[in-house]
């Protein structure tokens, strides 16, 4: 099969009054699903990670990330950038990225006037995930339990959500987490620092899922989920509690834990055996059934 062309304008669009937030990226070769008599692509709609502080759609390491994801899938992939702290606390970056969700599951339905061309001629809006890494797999999660999304408002449907490394926190340590206070104070002090409305500090259910009171995993508007932890990262305990509690939730669960590496790993050395065994794992998952 022929591959999928490439868009007769640059790959960066802007969603409306947003600025320019979206980046395409293109999918090297096509899908084996037609649709409307044409090859059509699942939709990855990714949110780099930083602490809500750094980071950009646009850097070296996300580029190459979405490209190799893009093509191991594949996949169109959508790489959001988002208003970042200190200067836009916490909720900006939630508005800003719910935002280019909604201009991508738009987009990726030929009915929409304002869709983006190249998108709805490629997308397959039956197959659209999210997918994001440390803070970014907390905005994935943010944004799936949106009432907009969650409550299928104007027809928006998820088919899944990939979690890398998600950032999540609480105040009672578990697991392997460490008890001093000095070492809790790190990530609670610079959740603080970026949502300084945080609601009972890291307890806020934007930064602890699980917390009293959050709203329960089922309410997940898709069925299936994928968590990835990193056995030398501090956040993997938060990762699987938050793969059980989805599994308890009755939706179809994969947790895959890359042994032996630490923290978004696979950003820092994408060459190595298993950033690629990481990124494989992913692409069969949105590619599967």
């Amino acid at each position: 099969m022929p591959p999928i062309p490439p868009a007769a304008t640059p790959p960066r669009a802007s969603c409306p009054g947003r600025g320019p937030l979206a980046a395409l990226l293109r999918a090297p070769v096509p899908p084996a699903r037609r649709r409307h008599g044409r090859e059509e692509a699942p939709v990855v709609v990714y949110f780099h990670g930083g602490g809500f502080v750094i980071g950009s759609a646009g850097s070296a390491a996300y580029h190459r990330c979405l490209n190799d994801l893009a093509a191991a899938c594949p996949a169109v992939a959508v790489s959001v950038d988002y208003r970042l702290a200190p200067e836009h606390p916490v909720p900006a970056a939630y508005e800003d990225s719910l935002a280019a969700l909604k201009w991508a599951l738009s987009s990726s339905s030929v009915a929409e006037a304002e869709a983006d061309p190249w998108l709805a001629e490629h997308g397959d809006p039956a197959r659209v995930f999210l997918a994001g890494d440390s803070a970014g797999g907390n905005i994935c999660h943010h944004l799936a339990m949106h009432p907009d999304i969650r409550d299928d408002a104007a027809g928006l449907k998820l088919k899944g959500v990939v979690l890398i490394h998600p950032w999540f926190w609480g105040k009672d340590p578990i697991g392997g987490e460490p008890r001093s206070p000095s070492k809790q104070q790190q990530q609670k002090g610079l959740w603080e620092f970026v949502c300084p409305g945080a609601v009972d500090g890291v307890d806020d259910p934007r930064m602890n899922p699980t917390a009293p009171g959050a709203p329960g995993l089922e309410n997940l508007p898709c069925r299936k989920v994928m968590v990835c932890v990193a056995e030398g990262d501090v956040l993997r305990w938060r990762g699987k509690l938050y793969a059980e509690e989805a599994a308890r939730a009755r939706k179809d669960v994969e947790l895959f834990e890359s042994q032996g590496v630490g923290h978004v790993f696979y950003l820092l050395e994408p060459a190595q055996e298993k950033a690629r065994e990481l990124l494989d794992r992913i692409a069969a998952f949105v590619s599967t059934e």
